[in-house]
């Protein structure tokens, strides 16, 4: 049973040395959220925001850390996910789930960092990704998303 059922978000450059509970801590500077497990055992959760690893959506008022967080590692074997502030608890998962898990996540990151070092032409089969104006800033791309039609 999660002890935090809320978590209010606090954008920092660094995340303290000593967190509070029921603060999701979200560095921009540094691509990640840390908070302290949301079952109330204390510990550190880490969340780095990479194309393989957690997604943050910020809405203007909440928070949503995407997938879910499960503290496999941890003695709670915690498993979470925050969706707007709210934390909500997902089922256990068994050792061969995370094991499978871990292997999927493993390959996923292989495949990305290898196609990130790949110097030949990419294949014209497949769609490439619009490139992100580089002048435009944070609030220019927000704008565009929410006045997207």
């Amino acid at each position: 049973m999660m002890r935090h059922k809320l978590l209010e978000h606090r954008f920092i450059e660094n995340i303290p040395e000593t967190m509070e509970p029921g603060v999701l801590y979200v560095s921009m500077e540094y691509g990640t959220a840390s908070h302290l497990c949301c079952c109330g055992c204390g510990s550190e959760v880490v969340t780095p925001f990479t194309p393989t690893d957690w997604k943050l959506t910020y809405d203007g008022e909440t928070v949503s850390l995407w997938p879910s967080i499960g503290n496999w590692t941890l003695p709670c074997r915690s498993h979470y996910v925050i969706d707007r502030g709210r934390v909500r608890e997902a089922p256990s998962w068994s050792n061969e789930q995370i094991v499978a898990e871990q292997q999927r996540d493993k390959r996923a990151k292989q495949k990305h960092y290898e196609q990130g070092q790949n110097t030949e032409a990419p294949d014209s089969s497949v769609a490439a990704p619009l490139p992100l104006n580089q002048e435009q800033g944070w609030l220019s791309r927000i704008k565009g998303w929410l006045w997207r039609g």
